[in-house]
């Protein structure tokens, strides 16, 4: 017989156990830091991310955004979504778009000329 639990229940039963559970190995091995109350999913892009904020506090770029999703649709159809570690303007109102990249995966590969084909958006990697 097994008993089904939320992991919250399934966490404190362990806990009063005196069990440790593994921590889970991240597939990328990327460690999830929070710098200012702002979560980022690497320390790499936590470094970047405040460079960043330091170019908009100096006027430097504007309109930092974190995390934008870009919807990717031919002919009607949704395709998938790309997720843009970050996106601003420079003083020139020219728009960039930034992903922070450890891994170049083959469905990073495709969505980056995605991206291309159908916004006209070169994805710049850090």
């Amino acid at each position: 017989m097994s008993i089904r639990t939320d992991p919250e229940t399934a966490a404190k039963c362990l806990a009063l156990a005196g069990v440790t559970p593994e921590p889970k190995t991240r597939k990328y091995r990327n460690q999830p830091v929070t710098v200012d109350g702002i979560r980022y999913d690497s320390k790499k892009e936590a470094r970047h991310g405040q460079r960043l904020a330091a170019m908009e506090r100096d006027g430097l770029i504007f309109e930092l955004r974190r995390q934008v999703r870009f919807p990717i649709k031919v002919g009607g159809v949704l395709i998938c979504t790309y997720v843009a570690d970050f996106e601003f303007r420079d003083s020139e109102r020219r728009r960039f778009v930034q992903d922070v990249k450890g891994v170049r995966t083959d469905v990073y590969k495709l969505k980056k000329k995605l991206m291309l084909a159908v916004y006209g958006i070169e994805i710049q990697e850090v």
